[in-house]
């Protein structure tokens, strides 16, 4: 497993990270995925205080055990529950995050986050606010870097630029190419994109013929677009799981590929089209098939 640098002062992860969202909630099945991805070099591994209203924050923790020093641990603040009512509200308050971080740190069994991100955002944030205190956090040792998580570029720019946050944790795969009109504004504010969703939804793997006719489309494309898709990638050469990994770390501005795994068969997976990942030229012919695509809302 290679790693790449987080930013420009962040430590070195793995090009493949573990996204926790979709570990299952019995203890013993999480372990043995967390325990597969650490024996197969993966050291990023992506929770959330919001996952599962903390609970996935503790599966994680109880997972990695003794393993802790061994990797990188991120995980989100800004959701905030509340007792008897459906969902969540937004909260990137100072005092919620100084609540929140502690509670995150005794979830996951640790006295150190190694990457704290804003999950989410909106203009009317108070972003300074959000990076002193991560600053503070930082002194305090709580927290040793910061990033946000973010598809909105008039929350994450001025949030990159404001502060020294080594990453930017955004959807990005071949069927979604829209944060690539901001690589350069994002690694020309000293950050990393950390990307999630590289697989679509399994869109982008060897299921993606039932997978296109399961669902009602995909972002900009319909259903019947989907299954033409996947059509013309059965034409080309190699592996589609791992030309779409391939395609998403074939840009340094990414870090790492964020991958979800509710079974250690679903990470072996991943590993094994890691571990066969085509050349350029055959990455570029499948990229060749979709298109660049833009942020419509958000900009400004």
């Amino acid at each position: 497993m290679k790693t790449r640098k987080l930013g420009k002062t962040g430590p070195d992860i793995s090009e493949i990270g573990l996204g926790c969202m979709s570990l299952p909630d019995d203890a013993l099945q999480a372990e043995r995925i967390v325990s597969a991805a650490l024996d197969a070099g993966i050291n990023y591994f992506d929770t959330a205080d919001l996952y599962m209203k903390g609970r996935n924050e503790e599966l994680l923790g109880k997972a990695l055990g003794s393993r802790r020093a061994d990797i990188v641990l991120a995980t989100k603040v800004g959701n905030r529950w509340t007792d008897g009512k459906d969902g969540w509200d937004w909260d990137p308050s100072p005092a919620h995050i100084h609540k929140s971080v502690r509670e995150s740190l005794k979830r996951l069994g640790t006295d150190y986050i190694d990457v704290y991100q804003l999950h989410g955002g909106t203009a009317d944030d108070d972003l300074e606010a959000v990076v002193d205190v991560f600053e503070e956090l930082k002194r305090e040792g709580l927290i040793r870097h910061y990033g946000i998580s973010s598809i909105r570029p008039n929350v994450f720019l001025p949030f990159l630029k404001k502060s020294s946050a080594v990453s930017n944790m955004m959807q990005y795969s071949l069927l979604d190419r829209r944060p690539e009109e901001w690589f350069g504004d994002i690694s020309g504010a000293g950050a990393s994109v950390v990307a999630r969703g590289p697989l679509a939804k399994g869109l982008l793997t060897a299921e993606s013929e039932q997978r296109a006719e399961q669902m009602d489309g995909y972002l900009s494309f319909t259903s019947g677009e989907l299954r033409e898709l996947s059509a013309q990638f059965r034409l080309l050469p190699g592996n589609l799981h791992g030309a779409a990994l391939g395609f998403v770390l074939e840009n340094k501005t990414v870090a790492s590929a964020i991958t979800g795994a509710s079974s250690e068969e679903q990470l072996k997976e991943t590993l094994r089209a890691y571990d066969n990942l085509p050349d350029s030229d055959t990455v570029r012919a499948y990229a060749a098939l979709t298109t660049e695509q833009q942020y419509e809302k958000h900009r400004e």
